[in-house]
C-alpha cells in the first residue's frame, strides 16, 4: 500500500508537494477504506487539473523514484542522474523525494535528495511495532546503519558511488530482508503505466489470455459487462524465422545478418470474435479496444496481487463510461489481499458518481507567477458538503485547478 509521496523541485514541481491515502475523519464510503496495520488507507484515489498544471509531472515523479531504486546500481562512474529540477531552480538547488508504504505487513519511510545531478542525502526507516527504527541514513559519500543493522552493509562501500542509491546498492549486496522488502516493493508492488509500457503490457496480455484459462474468462466477462459485444478471444503464439522486414532500417546490412543467423521469434495473432464474425485485434480494431485489451489482464493480476497502480490519464483512448466501469471494478472488487489505484483524468463524469469520498479527490493547479504545481486534496478546501454534486462545483471553477479561457479570444480573432 502507497500512504504518502512527497517531492521538490521536480519539472513543475518546485516546493514540495505532498499526496496521502491515509483516511481522513469523514465517515461517509468506509467501504472504500482498508484498514492497514491499524491505518485507514483509501483503496484509490483520483487528480485532477488543467492541462499543463502538473499531473504528469507528479505521476513522473513517483516513476522516477521507482526506476531509479531498481536502475541506480547500474550506473557509471561520472555519470549524473538524469532529473528535470524546475525552471527557476535548477540542479544547485536539492530535489527531495519522500515515499511511505507498507509491505509485507510493515510500515517503511525511503526517501532521498539530489543536488547537481548526486544524491546527497538518503535514508530508510521502517516501524517494527509502530516506532519508527532506522535501517540505514546517508550523507553523500558516507552512510550508518540502524544498531540492528550494524555491519550488514559493509559489502555496500565499494559499490556506493554518489551516482547510486544506497537502497538499490544494499538489494544487490547485503542480506537484510528489510532492505529486500523494500526494494521488492520498488520492483514488483508499485505499477506505473504510461506510454512507455503499453506494449510490454500487450504482450503480457496476450500471453496471459493464451496460458490462464481463469485470467481469460475474467476478461471475456469483463468485456461482456461493458457491453463491447465481445464473446471470445482467440490468441496463436507461433514460432517463426526473424525476417530482414522485421528489423529497424536504420540497422547495418552486417548487424542485421548477425541478428537473423537461426533468429527465431514468437508470432502472436490474436482474433476478436462478435456474434456472427471476427476481427484480427491488431488490425482491425480500434485504439480504445486494443488498449483495453492490453490493460485488462494487468489489471486483474494488480487486483488478485494486492499491488498499487499508478496510472496518468487513464481515460486516454476510452470513453468515460467505460473508464467509470474500469474504476468501478476496481474500488467494488474484493480479494485476499489489498490493492490501491491512483491515476489522473479529465473525466468530470466521475465526480457524479458515487466512487469517491473527499479525501479521494485530489486536485494541481499551477501558480502563474512561478510556474509551479500545487497539490491539494477536496478534503482540504472549506464548506464542501459531503452531498454535494462535485463534478459540478469542479467545473464551476469552486475547487480551482482548470483552466481559466480568455472569453475576449473570439473578440480578438473577428478583428483580424
Amino acid at each position: 500500500m502507497l500512504l504518502e509521496f512527497a517531492c521538490s523541485n521536480h519539472k513543475s514541481i518546485r516546493n514540495q508537494v505532498l499526496f496521502s491515502t491515509v483516511a481522513g475523519k469523514d465517515t461517509v464510503h468506509e467501504d472504500k477504506i482498508y484498514d492497514v496495520e491499524g491505518i485507514k488507507v483509501l483503496k484509490s484515489a483520483v487528480i485532477y487539473g488543467a492541462n499543463g498544471s502538473g499531473k504528469s509531472n507528479f505521476i513522473d515523479a513517483i516513476s522516477f523514484v521507482k526506476r531509479l531504486v531498481m536502475n541506480s546500481i547500474n550506473h557509471q562512474p561520472g555519470q549524473g542522474i538524469r532529473q528535470i529540477p524546475h525552471k527557476l531552480d535548477g540542479f544547485d538547488r536539492e530535489s527531495s523525494y519522500k515515499i511511505q508504504f507498507i509491505t509485507k505487513e510493515v510500515r517503511y519511510v525511503f526517501g532521498f535528495s539530489l543536488k547537481n545531478m548526486l544524491v546527497s542525502e538518503e535514508y530508510l526507516y521502517y516501524f517494527p511495532n509502530n516506532r519508527q527504527t532506522k535501517i540505514f541514513e546517508r550523507d553523500e559519500k558516507t552512510f550508518s546503519a540502524g544498531s540492528k543493522f550494524r555491519g550488514k552493509f559493509s559489502a555496500c562501500k565499494d559499490v556506493l558511488k554518489p551516482n547510486r542509491l544506497l537502497l538499490s546498492c544494499a538489494a544487490n549486496f547485503s542480506s537484510v530482508q528489510e532492505v529486500t522488502d523494500a526494494f521488492m516493493f520498488f520492483n514488483d508492488e508499485l505499477v506505473v503505466y504510461g506510454p512507455e509500457n503499453q506494449d510490454n503490457w500487450m504482450n503480457y496480455s496476450l500471453y496471459q489470455m493464451n496460458n490462464n484459462s481463469k485470467i481469460k474468462s475474467a476478461v471475456i466477462a469483463f468485456l461482456g459487462e461493458l457491453g463491447t459485444g465481445i464473446k471470445d478471444i482467440k490468441v496463436a503464439i507461433d514460432k517463426k524465422k526473424l525476417e530482414s522486414t522485421d528489423l529497424p532500417p536504420f540497422l547495418s546490412d552486417e548487424f542485421k545478418a548477425l541478428l537473423l543467423q537461426d533468429s527465431m521469434v514468437d508470432a502472436i495473432s490474436a482474433k476478436v470474435k462478435y456474434g456472427q464474425f471476427e476481427t484480427d485485434l491488431m488490425m482491425e480494431e480500434s485504439t480504445g479496444i486494443k488498449k483495453l485489451f492490453a490493460f485488462l489482464c494487468p489489471l486483474i493480476d494488480i487486483m488478485i496481487n494486492g499491488k498499487v497502480l499508478v496510472c496518468d490519464e487513464l481515460e486516454d483512448s476510452f470513453h468515460e463510461s467505460l473508464v467509470y466501469g474500469l474504476v468501478k471494478l476496481f474500488v467494488n472488487t474484493t480479494s485476499k489481499k489489498q490493492a490501491q489505484l491512483i491515476f489522473t483524468t479529465h473525466e468530470t463524469g466521475l465526480l457524479n458518481l458515487d466512487l469517491f469520498r473527499r479525501d479521494q479527490i485530489w486536485f494541481t493547479e499551477l501558480k502563474k507567477n512561478e510556474r509551479s504545481t500545487d497539490l491539494y486534496s477536496l478534503a482540504e478546501i472549506k464548506n464542501v458538503r459531503k452531498e454535494e454534486n462535485f463534478g459540478k462545483g469542479y467545473i464551476s471553477g469552486k475547487y480551482g485547478a482548470i483552466p481559466m479561457l480568455n472569453l475576449d479570444f473570439a473578440n480578438i480573432v473577428s478583428q483580424m
